[in-house]
């Protein structure tokens, strides 16, 4: 018999399983931000720097203000403990979890290869140079490469050829992350930034999908087989074939959970069964778009009757919400969106918009409030400016106040 999740413990289930529900007393530091980030297994990576860039938030809504520099030590620095691929989409994660995705670097070395017009097949003296520019000079930014092929006598390339070409080779493997400096990534050869013995690691293809498929279901806690294939983008077939041989080794429960679609014969819904089952979870906080609790903007619409989609690419005269609108997660729901910028040259946090879903709580203004003061604090800002646009934002306002 397939026992039944309430959609309320789903949704504190999926929460805790996020880090939700465990803010640390004393100040954050790297011991913090690494079991966060072991925890989640990734943080997406996005240019845009409205209010914050997106690898920076989820510790933020999770943990508190802290010290980003610490964070920068962990995922850009030299000793830094994790690296970047494609793995959500482009992600901050472990360094252990790099060598399951050696299937995805062939697959894309493949389909270049069985594509006659792929710029990889028209350029390989390029990709060449760029192999052997790494090899003498060690780990170099795009830039600095494209500033050595102008001084180059002869036919050279420009910096969107270097960085197409590096991209080529990272998706490839070939060439791995070294860090970042202001926020352009350093790439080097494999061996100059991984072990020997992480180099050396063998692992099938089927192996490679059950162990991602454990680690999306562990940072799920609760979910369906299409959740735990979005976090690192795999294919239907091999994640449901993991998640039977995981049921199977007990460390998947089916579950039904109402409201999630009908029942299989396996279950609509798969319970990790190391997730914490919460009473309670009371939470406060504004998730980056790019949080893995609402990416999957099906999933947020199924767990918190959210529907969430960003509008940056939203001419501003069709935008509902704002630019770059944060949703507001206060206890177990998602319960509105704000439209934050970061005014750095004047220290002002700017309001632009704060919407309140219809089943928002009475206090949803005043614990934004204070959520927002958190953030103004941590990102060194002096002010609050609310513009008087949403249902919520006069009462932000008055709060505010």
């Amino acid at each position: 018999m397939v026992d039944t999740v309430s959609a309320a413990l789903a949704r504190r289930i999926a929460l805790a399983a996020q880090g939700f529900g465990a803010r640390p007393a004393a100040p954050v530091g790297i011991r913090q931000l690494t079991a966060l980030v072991n925890r989640l297994e990734l943080l997406q990576i996005d240019s845009v720097n409205v209010f914050e860039r997106s690898h920076y938030m989820p510790a933020f809504s999770r943990l508190g203000p802290y010290d980003k520099a610490q964070l920068d030590r962990l995922t850009t620095g030299r000793e830094a403990r994790f690296t970047e691929y494609w793995a959500h989409e482009a992600s901050f994660l472990p360094i252990d979890v790099w060598p399951l995705f050696r299937w995805r670097m062939q697959e894309n070395r493949d389909r270049s290869a069985r594509t006659p017009d792929n710029w990889s097949n028209s350029n390989r003296p390029m990709l060449d140079w760029l192999l052997a520019e790494l090899a003498a000079n060690g780990p170099m930014r795009a830039s600095e490469i494209e500033h050595d092929a102008n001084k180059r006598s002869g036919s050279w390339w420009g910096w969107s050829d270097v960085k197409t070409g590096l991209e080529v080779l990272f998706r490839w493997g070939d060439v791995v992350s070294a860090g970042r400096r202001r926020f352009e990534r350093v790439y080097a050869l494999p061996e100059q930034v991984f072990s020997a013995e992480l180099l050396g690691q063998t692992i099938s293809t089927a192996d490679a999908h059950r162990e991602l498929v454990r680690r999306a279901a562990r940072a799920h806690g609760i979910g369906t087989a299409k959740d735990f294939a979005d976090y690192f983008r795999l294919k239907s077939a091999p994640t449901l074939l993991a998640i039977r041989e995981l049921a199977e080794a007990g460390e998947l429960v089916p579950v039904a959970v109402p409201g999630w679609g009908p029942l299989g014969a396996a279950g609509a819904a798969w319970l990790h069964r190391e997730a914490r089952l919460p009473r309670a979870m009371d939470v406060q906080a504004v998730l980056s778009p790019f949080d893995p609790v609402v990416w999957e903007r099906a999933r947020a619409l199924r767990l918190f009757n959210f529907h969430y989609r960003i509008e940056i690419y939203t001419p501003e005269p069709k935008r509902v919400y704002g630019y770059y609108s944060l949703p507001i997660l206060l206890g177990d729901m998602v319960v509105g969106r704000v439209d934050l910028k970061n005014d750095r040259q004047a220290g002002v946090l700017r309001v632009q918009a704060a919407w309140s879903e219809p089943a928002a709580p009475a206090d949803a203004a005043g614990r934004l409030a204070q959520v927002l003061r958190e953030a103004a604090g941590w990102q060194g800002l002096d002010e609050i400016v609310v513009v008087a646009r949403g249902n919520l934002a006069d009462g932000l306002a008055a709060e505010l106040a």
